[in-house]
């Protein structure tokens, strides 16, 4: 019993996770089911390292210190369920099982209790920062079974991504809380990544910029308020040229793939009737960016404007707007994102640390940006704060991009340059700060065709229009006095 923790799953991040963990002086027993890559992985990347390898799941438990840790990573779904019961037979009570898959929170939820009940402690913990970031310092986001994190505390932050000397990783909350947190920063990954590619389209279509000169554009903004990874690397694949000298980037097919975490995080922001619209948007994006045939077809028959050469007199102020326009998107998208978290923990009774969960995407991660430290600043003056926008500092951030972001969609809606992030964003941000919404309009409707009730304003309150009651009015005349039962899905 020589190892401080095992490791299941020996693709490329199981590797580089084990390998750091091994640099900050822990012994790793790695296993995979294949032994024949548990040999290769001792006699090459891992040789002369403080990692040792296992046989079979029996012989991987039988090397590790007590309480025993085991961490899977595994594709998520029923291989993460079918290791658990391999290694229950070996394991006893206190012993801890690590899911740093990209596992749904629900199952992350039913795991937590079913193993609670055994008496087997439970954490799933988001990973993020892909094969660099699980070999030199990832964004790690565990919650489950609490008494576990004293246990794996010492590993988890020692080989996390550190920010301003601060650990990138922190105890989110209980059953499934730390997946589902990882859940919220793919799905704000997802707006982040849309809200950048369609700057590099307004660039090219609406200023007639080429590659090179996008490419210089973000690397001056990632300088500056908008320094983060994606813009990084956005810059570099900008630069980054085929062998015939022309850039790469022209040449892939512009249809987007997704693995389901974007879509996950829309489905339980319409299941908690959150108004998270932007991922919504970059979702659909990519739904629609699918249809290449079709748009192949309606861009020969479907009319739209004509963008004229030379449109754009004022490069500088025109890049000035649209800088501003990313940045005050941005902020809403991270905004809904942690409505979402906050709606979340009020829903599912999770007690839930949000400094800690903007510290964590600090560094590591993909989304992590400079951006990340005002959000954790806010929360930590505010631990209660409503919504980011009521910060100050995002506050008067949101105010000074007002001008450039209403010119820059305002001229992408009169060229015809589809904008779904900025556009939503925008919408979002006048429909948040609207005391008086068109939804009383809606609420007759509902009552007009289906008798669904309304409620009165205060103000108008009165015997026949009676305060905080579920109202229905005959409008024809005919409809009788009978209502819709009353619910809100």
């Amino acid at each position: 019993m020589s190892a401080d923790i095992g490791l299941i799953g020996l693709a490329v991040m199981g590797q580089n996770l084990i390998l750091n963990m091994a640099d900050h002086g822990f012994t790793v027993c790695a296993y995979n089911r294949t032994v024949s890559k548990v040999e290769h992985f001792l006699s090459h990347e891992a040789k002369g390292k403080s990692i040792i390898g296992a046989t079979s799941i029996q012989d991987l438990v039988a090397k590790l210190k007590r309480p025993r840790k085991v961490m899977l990573l595994v594709k998520a779904g029923n291989p993460v369920d079918y290791i658990i019961n391999d290694l229950l037979p070996y394991l006893e009570k206190g012993d801890i099982i690590i899911d740093g898959g990209n596992s749904h929170f629900p199952d992350s939820n039913r795991r937590y209790e079913e193993l609670s009940k055994k008496g087997i402690l439970f954490v799933g913990s988001g990973v993020s920062g892909g094969e660099d970031g699980a070999r030199l310092g990832p964004s790690l986001m565990p919650g489950g079974s609490a008494e576990a994190w004293p246990e794996i505390k010492d590993i988890f932050q020692s080989i996390s991504a550190k920010a301003d000397g601060e650990p990138c990783c922190d105890w989110v909350g209980p059953a499934g809380a730390g997946h589902y947190v990882k859940m919220v920063h793919n799905g704000i990954e997802y707006g982040d990544m849309q809200l950048i590619c369609e700057a590099y389209d307004i660039m090219k279509r609406v200023g007639g910029f080429d590659d090179k000169e996008i490419g210089d554009v973000f690397a001056k903004w990632n300088t500056g308020v908008l320094d983060s990874f994606l813009v990084e690397i956005t810059r570099d694949i900008l630069r980054f040229n085929d062998v015939d000298g022309k850039p790469l980037v022209e040449k892939i097919m512009d249809r987007a793939g997704q693995k389901g975490t974007g879509k996950w995080t829309a489905i339980n922001a319409l299941d908690l009737g959150m108004p998270v619209t932007l991922i919504g948007e970059a979702v659909f994006s990519r739904c629609l960016s699918a249809l290449k045939e079709d748009r192949v077809r309606a861009s020969k028959v479907l009319e739209g404007p004509t963008i004229p050469q030379g449109l754009i007199k004022d490069k500088q102020q025109f890049v000035d707007d649209l800088e501003q326009a990313l940045y005050a998107s941005k902020i809403i998208s991270y905004c809904q994102g942690f409505m979402l978290i906050r709606e979340a923990a009020k829903t599912y009774g999770w007690k839930l640390n949000f400094p800690s969960i903007a510290l964590m995407w600090r560094g590591g991660c993909i989304i992590r940006s400079v951006f990340l430290g005002e959000i954790t600043k806010a929360y930590r003056a505010n631990a209660d704060l409503e919504n980011l926008l009521f910060d100050d500092f995002f506050k008067a951030a949101v105010t000074k991009a007002q001008s450039g972001w209403r010119k820059t969609i305002a001229l992408t809606t009169t060229y015809g340059i589809p904008t779904p992030a900025f556009s939503t964003a925008l919408a979002f941000y006048d429909g948040y700060r609207s005391e008086r919404l068109p939804a009383n309009l809606l609420q007759a409707q509902r009552d007009y065709f289906g008798a669904h009730t309304f409620r009165v304003l205060p103000e108008c309150a009165s015997a026949n229009l009676p305060l905080d009651q579920d109202i229905h009015t005959n409008w024809t005349g005919h409809g009788g006095d009978v209502a819709s039962s009353t619910y809100q899905a």
